[in-house]
């Protein structure tokens, strides 16, 4: 077997959260799944959509990559409406290297949470 096809066929679990039983940073081939981001909870919808993209760069970090490696994004709301802040926090924070999205609402397990990011970056195998 190819060393290429070696790493291909491994997971890694970069972080695990045993309280809720999942991974927020999980390696799989050339991609990188990153979960459940969120910051700022309890304030502004633009606090809190710049918080969880500091909290997604933040878990990047820690697998060696940045935002501009992000290929796809989705974007949980409390209140669909908050979709017109996003744009502008997208652009200050990612340089033009935007990622595929899709946004959607979601009613979230604490009443202070108004935004989440799950997504998926790119991280070639050598």
């Amino acid at each position: 077997m190819t060393e290429r096809k070696k790493t291909m066929n491994e997971i890694k679990r970069v972080e695990v959260d045993e309280f809720w039983a999942d991974s927020t940073i999980i390696e799989a081939g050339d991609f990188v799944f990153v979960g459940y981001c969120m910051g700022n909870e309890g304030k502004s919808i633009e606090e809190q959509i710049d918080g969880a993209f500091t909290t997604l760069e933040e878990r990047l970090a820690k697998v060696g990559l940045g935002l501009d490696s992000v290929v796809k994004m989705d974007c949980l709301f409390k209140d669909i409406n908050d979709l017109n802040y996003l744009a502008d926090v997208i652009r200050k924070r990612f340089n033009g290297k935007y990622p595929t999205r899709k946004a959607f609402t979601s009613d979230f397990i604490r009443e202070g949470i108004r935004f989440q990011i799950d997504a998926i970056a790119y991280k070639p195998k050598k």
